[in-house]
């Protein structure tokens, strides 16, 4: 039976949340949304999470879960806003409570920040399956972006994260704490092993060449077109190229805000003794 997914794309960031519905139901999933950040000024928006929300109410779903396929470092998630609009259970890959260690340290968080993963809903171990009305998932993780990256493989559907992009955009960095380029080509060829009529959906597009924006391909296309791992590119080919390249590239604008909302469920740090919500900014660190 057809999988529906409707995608969302959100400019500022280039970043696509999906909403994946069981088929001929009403119960469906969000995959990696978007809460609107304004760096200059430090004000949070919810409009793009605000289209989800309508577009849920207009069609009459359910939101059981609300997925997130890592702790995101060039967006803030809207996990929590939408749950507490939506319902749905917040989850995302055990491993998280890695990237949780590594950026506590990193930000050097309130004492009362917690590393177990107890912001999240649930924690997904590897090859784990769950539901969502009558169509199953199963996950499967696929790190080298960061620890905590995880597939959610539904039929012949399968949403990526940022560990590919589309062919002509290539793959994830994986210069980031905790990432690793060899683990992340052999990550890559899991994806790559599932039936090539699977259908994958990306997290992020940039539209190499001004192109308009993409988030839609197949294993097929992957394997055969993809610029960094199609035509059977070697893992030691990968791993010089992704390493050189990840030398020449910046740290992303909102990877200071998003990391610290994200390994947080898309919660807000919370309120110090005036009532008011930081960031911290690590000087000479990151």
């Amino acid at each position: 039976m057809q999988i529906s997914v409707d995608s969302f794309f959100d400019p500022a960031t280039s970043t696509i949340s999906h909403v994946v519905v069981e088929p001929n139901g009403r119960k469906c999933a969000i995959i990696d949304s978007v809460l609107d950040y304004q760096p200059n000024s430090g004000r949070t928006k919810t409009d793009s999470a605000d289209r989800i929300v309508a577009h849920v109410r207009e069609r009459g779903l359910e939101v059981e879960w609300i997925l997130e396929t890592h702790a995101h470092a060039d967006h803030l998630s809207a996990a929590r806003y939408l749950k507490a609009k939506l319902g749905g259970r917040i989850a995302i890959g055990a491993r998280i409570t890695e990237v949780q260690k590594i950026f506590r340290e990193v930000f050097n968080l309130e004492r009362t920040f917690n590393t177990d993963g107890r912001q999240f809903d649930h924690l997904f171990e590897d090859g784990e399956t769950f539901t969502i009305g009558r169509l199953e998932a199963r996950v499967m993780y696929t790190p080298g972006h960061t620890p905590a990256c995880c597939t959610y493989v539904m039929g012949d559907v399968a949403f990526v994260g940022d560990t590919l992009f589309m062919p002509d955009s290539g793959t994830a960095r994986a210069d980031f704490p905790g990432g690793d380029a060899h683990t992340l080509y052999r990550s890559i060829q899991k994806i790559l092993a599932l039936p090539p009529q699977t259908r994958l959906f990306m997290c992020h597009d940039y539209q190499p060449g001004g192109r308009e924006p993409r988030w839609e391909t197949t294993v097929a296309e992957e394997r055969e077109r993809n610029i960094h791992v199609g035509g059977g590119r070697s893992e030691e080919e990968f791993v010089e190229m992704r390493t050189a390249r990840d030398r020449t590239l910046d740290v992303p604008q909102l990877l200071i805000p998003s990391i610290q909302i994200n390994i947080r469920a898309g919660d807000l740090p919370p309120p110090e003794d005036n009532g008011v919500r930081y960031l911290k900014v690590p000087l000479n660190r990151l």
